[in-house]
C-alpha cells in the first residue's frame, strides 16, 4: 500500500497524488492539518517537507520526483 503525506496548497502533493490516479494506483493519504501525529512522524524520520511517499511503510526517496521517476514496472507492481 501506498501512503502519501500530504498538506493542503502543496502543489507537489498534488502532482503526486494525480500520478498515482493516472497509473491506477491505490493510496491514502494522511493530511498533516488532519492527523496531529503525522507531523510528529515525518520529523522522528528525519523528513521536513511533503509529499513524502511510502511503500509498505518504507521511504520511496525524493517525494513527487522521486515518484515520478519510477519506470512502468514499479507502479504495475503497485496495483497489486
Amino acid at each position: 500500500m501506498i501512503t502519501v503525506y500530504s498538506k493542503n496548497n502543496c502543489p507537489f502533493c498534488d502532482r503526486a497524488k494525480a500520478l498515482l490516479e493516472s497509473k491506477d494506483v491505490p493510496f491514502k493519504i494522511i493530511k498533516m492539518e488532519e492527523n496531529s501525529g503525522a507531523r510528529e512522524f515525518l520529523m522522528e524520520q528525519g523528513l521536513r517537507s511533503v509529499p513524502q511517499i511510502f511503500k509498505n511503510g518504507v521511504l520511496i526517496p525524493g517525494g513527487f520526483q522521486g515518484l515520478a521517476d519510477k519506470d512502468e514496472d514499479f507502479f504495475n507492481t503497485l496495483k497489486v
